[in-house]
């Protein structure tokens, strides 16, 4: 039996921190020390990282529509000074570059924003962000030299014209400012950032720092954000699996990772950070995934992604963010190379176009696992963020003994009171982790009851990752006194409360209900002194279980797992229905859209609409609760001719760089010696509106696209197919064809890969050539629900 002991909240601090929204403002938003408070209920936002400026300005809206679709509602965006004035006095804000557009689409599409002002940002971006011709002006850069604030001042007040109106208290988007970005020593000038912005009437009611690696925050003047990632690639190749990532998999109150940003400290922090009893649990950077170096070059598979975040939110976080959400690429109409490189004196070279991050969305807006086993948890979050909230941590009275401990099982609980919620993370990176038998959890509540659950002791898998409630409210005066199941979503209706539940594979999903409650539906119930209990035989879209109480009547539906993945929550026609669909599925007004990826594309919705109209709708059938209509498959695309202009290839000579001497990229004229071959796509292919993704299996260490010798992708092997959305480049695509380069691998150079992939990339000391190009279509279907719903 694991037992723990629920503990109060630690002291409730209010009014210390200069913040909150105006008393004229539309909305309020406010925070203290333990949460964001918006309109006067806790909120604990969804947050994901996109990078406007490196994305094509005429795809921003349906990405932002992706995004939402994922489950985030704020949303985070770097600034790079060295976008907007890439040359000294030319300030730019057009194009992508158009800062005001971005906001104000984000405002038109219901998502908040944080925006990530530097000056300094990072972001893997050449020299953090700032410009060039920095490095020619006598000033000492990220510090309180006036003649440094002299250049950051016409900066800011031009950013500040270019939000007028759009913050929060002005009915606008944007309800935080970061200042600056990973400064550890230097608390007066951060706070010097915060009163320069707001002299220039940038005005938020929250202002943020990154905290981690123990930086020194100035006091109550902004919140400091943490992160974590299960991999990284600034560390030195010949480590192995990232060793120290491994404490983000256990639940803990310690919010610090000395880790991120470590390559670019000069020296190992020796303060102790700000205390965090002042400030909410807040994290900007849990990794939604991991850049590519050409030194290290690391897979994050989606159970990485997502027991993270779980392990954050159970250790107490009340601000998911994602870095990056969203991925991206390096702008490449600047004067210079815009990423990050040994050329700079950064300790990784990066490649110069892809930033993709194996995130969640890819850099060409493609929808990775991850997405769907996040949007999973965000549901949860939005239907119960308000409660977990203000819930504390507390930790089992036997934890894991150290980063090599795993044999014990990893458990948590945030609880207030009699009701709370149990974490399980049995999953950590590059490992197996061994099953549990005989698993049974003992808590002991603040409110002095004691909660045993399950009622018979289960499996908990290698891998398995969860959350469970206690003592939830499913409406109609009805307790859930806990479940082994994991809450998923509910909707409110005139016909009562229906609360959605997901299976967790491997262990049976049983309900224990305080009291005698009568229950209609596909389970098996036993009625004992202690109340009932009722188990779920067959999941899926027919468990539909009716409680009906002495006070009133509820309902859950317990899906399993793979249909809880599928789960959409959105609302259409008036009113808030459930999706199912193996497909991405957008909401844009009373429009739904679908990005067609699947080969028997369908959607199921509850409650259901009368009719759903549409391009290739089929007649519906009953799919358990659920009505679901066909869609017509993607058309099958012609495939385009791949012929090789050059087979010989001599590898880029191993060479080291930086400031930590790590192996360096292929430089342009070493690609003058790469293998050659060419893509022909027919024009017919690229016809329609939605994305065609030219996927690419190749030997080689290094490749790179041109079209019409414009470089428009690169890419370092590290495993996965090589994907480019060709759809923003479509005409010179049909003019010119592609043109893909690749280079051997000189056998001397020093990589960091995945053991399970580590043989691809030896085969390339030895070849260079693309094996196979296949162009993959994501065509967008729309359909709009129409009349009178029907019954469930």
């Amino acid at each position: 039996m694991l037992s723990l002991h629920a503990r109060e909240a630690s002291k409730l601090l209010a009014g210390h921190l200069p913040m909150g929204s105006s008393a004229d403002a539309p909305h309020s938003l406010t925070v203290d020390s333990q949460s964001l408070i918006r309109d006067g209920r806790p909120w604990i936002p969804v947050m994901g990282e996109f990078h406007f400026s490196r994305y094509p300005a005429a795809e921003w809206r349906e990405e932002l529509l992706k995004i939402k679709a994922g489950g985030i509602d704020l949303l985070a965006t770097y600034l790079f000074w060295n976008q907007h004035e890439n040359e000294r006095g030319t300030l730019r804000f057009d194009g992508d570059l158009d800062l005001r557009r971005f906001v104000t689409l984000c405002g038109e599409l219901g998502l908040t924003l944080v925006v990530r002002l530097g000056p300094w940002s990072h972001g893997e971006c050449r020299n953090g962000g700032h410009p060039d011709w920095l490095n020619e002006v006598d000033c000492t850069p990220r510090t309180d030299d006036p003649a440094y604030l002299a250049l950051v001042e016409p900066y800011y007040r031009r950013i500040a014209h270019e939000l007028r109106g759009l913050f929060h208290d002005d009915g606008g988007p944007i309800v935080a400012l970061q200042v600056e970005n990973e400064l550890y020593d230097q608390p007066g000038h951060l706070a010097t950032l915060r009163r320069m912005a707001e002299d220039h009437s940038m005005r938020a009611p929250l202002w943020t720092a990154t905290a981690w690696g123990a930086a020194d925050i100035p006091r109550d003047t902004l919140l400091p954000l943490y992160g974590g990632y299960s991999e990284v690639f600034w560390e030195d190749a010949r480590i192995g699996p990232a060793r120290e990532m491994r404490r983000h998999f256990f639940f803990t109150p310690i919010r610090d990772d000395h880790a991120i940003g470590a390559d670019l400290r000069s020296a190992t922090a020796t303060g102790a950070g700000p205390d965090t009893s002042r400030y909410p649990y807040a994290t900007c950077e849990l990794g939604g995934g991991m850049a590519i170096a050409y030194h290290r070059r690391p897979i994050v598979p989606a159970e990485d992604v997502t027991s993270l975040a779980l392990t954050k939110l159970g250790s107490g976080s009340v601000w998911q963010g994602y870095y990056l959400y969203h991925g991206c690429s390096q702008r490449t109409d600047l004067k210079e190379p815009n990423q990050e490189s040994h050329d700079t004196g950064y300790p990784n070279d990066m490649p110069t176009v892809t930033y993709d991050f194996q995130a969640p969305l890819g850099e060409y807006g493609q929808v990775r696992p991850s997405f769907h086993g996040l949007r999973l948890l965000h549901l949860f979050l939005h239907g119960y963020g308000s409660d977990l909230a203000r819930m504390p941590l507390a930790l089992p009275d036997t934890e894991p003994a150290s980063l090599d401990d795993r044999v014990t099982l990893r458990w948590a609980v945030r609880s207030a009171g009699e009701s709370g919620f149990l974490f399980v993370n049995n999953h950590q990176p590059h490992d197996r982790m061994p099953d549990h038998d005989g698993v049974q959890f003992r808590v002991h509540l603040d409110g002095g009851r004691t909660v045993t659950l399950p009622a018979q002791p289960v499996r908990v898998a290698s891998g398995a990752h969860f959350v469970w409630p206690i003592g939830l409210d499913l409406g109609g005066g009805l307790r859930l006194d806990w479940a082994t199941a994991q809450p998923v979503t509910r909707l409110d209706s005139a016909a009562g409360t229906l609360t959605v539940l997901a299976v967790v594979d491997g262990i049976p999903a049983a309900l224990s209900l305080s009291g005698d409650v009568d229950v209609e539906g596909p389970a098996r119930v036993e009625q004992g002194a202690d109340g009932t209990l009722v188990t779920v035989t067959e999941p899926g879209t027919g468990a539909l279980l009716t409680l009906n109480g002495p006070s009133g009547t509820a309902q859950v539906l317990v899906l399993s797992h793979d249909e809880a993945l599928r789960l959409n929550r959105i609302r259409v026609d008036g009113q808030d229905r459930l999706v199912l669909s193996d497909d991405l599925v957008l909401a844009d007004g009373d429009e739904l859209r679908l990005h067609i990826a699947s080969t028997a594309p369908s959607m199921a919705l509850l409650p259901a609409p009368a009719t759903l109209h549409g391009d290739g709708v089929g007649r519906p059938t009953q799919d358990g609760v659920f009505t679901r209509w066909p869609l017509s498959p993607a058309p099958q695309l012609p495939q385009p001719a791949l012929r090789c202009l050059q087979g010989d290839a001599v590898a880029a000579p191993a060479r080291t760089g930086g400031s930590h001497l790590r192996a360096s990229a292929p430089r342009d004229a070493d690609f003058g010696k790469a293998a050659v071959h060419r893509v022909d796509v027919p024009a017919t292919a690229l016809d329609g509106d939605g994305e065609v993704l030219l996927r690419l299996r190749y030997t080689g260490d290094a490749a790179r696209a041109y079209i019409d010798g414009q470089l428009v992708a690169d890419h370092f092997w590290y495993g996965p197919e090589w994907e480019i959305g060709l759809r923003r480049f479509a005409e010179a695509v049909r003019l010119h064809g592609i043109e893909i380069r690749v280079l051997p691998l000189d056998p001397a150079a020093d990589i960091y890969l995945d053991a399970s992939v580590r043989d691809g990339l030896e085969a390339a000391y030895t070849r260079a050539a693309v094996e196979t190009a296949e162009l993959v279509a994501v065509p967008r279907t729309a359909v709009r629900a129409k009349g009178v719903d029907l019954p469930g």
